[in-house]
């Protein structure tokens, strides 16, 4: 099973290529001239962002504030650049595991390759594994929020995201937004 560490990262972002609606996602985690970068789906990135701030918030609420734990992102931390190039798959995520280290005051992020079922008695998925502070992980979050909300607008109707043709939609009895009902 190869592991890909980082304790710590320069660098752990995640980041989407592509235009909305047919958008790849990505984490990449970059330190001494390594680069690893695994692809993953919108909702993962949503969802880890999510988890990560519900961690940082329970370890701030039960430490009764004295846990090194930023309310909100610092500003020097803030990432805004591009994906490192080149954008080279090493594998996509299946499962990922958070944790909160309490003797190094780090955050603990394990993304696991995902596995076919036909391979799963004898696979050794890889691991991508990178242990950040939580001023980095409040802004990971952030940063991975604004990527997720970046997509196609949501339909003002019933939510659901819109194409650039328009979409099906529910609250319109299954015609396409704009068309005229008949």
């Amino acid at each position: 099973m190869p592991v890909f560490d980082y304790d710590p990262p320069e660098r752990f972002v995640a980041g989407a290529l592509g235009q909305p609606g047919a958008r790849h996602f990505f984490l990449q985690a970059r330190a001494e001239g390594r680069l690893t970068t695994v692809s993953l789906e919108k909702l993962q990135v949503a969802a880890l962002a999510g988890r990560l701030d519900e961690l940082l918030d329970e370890v701030l609420r039960l430490s009764g504030g004295t846990a090194h734990v930023p309310a909100l992102a610092p500003a020097d931390l803030t990432d805004e650049g591009p994906l490192d190039l080149p954008v080279s798959e090493d594998f996509r995520v299946g499962t990922m595991a958070l944790a909160w280290d309490a003797e190094k005051s780090q955050v603990v992020i394990e993304a696991q390759e995902v596995i076919d079922e036909d391979d799963a008695e004898d696979a050794d998925p890889a691991v991508l594994r990178v242990r950040i502070s939580a001023g980095a992980a409040r802004a990971f979050t952030q940063r991975a929020l604004k990527i997720v909300a970046a997509g196609r607008p949501p339909c003002p109707l019933c939510g659901q995201p819109l194409d650039a043709a328009g979409h099906v939609c529910v609250r319109l009895n299954g015609y396409r937004g704009g068309e005229a009902a008949s």
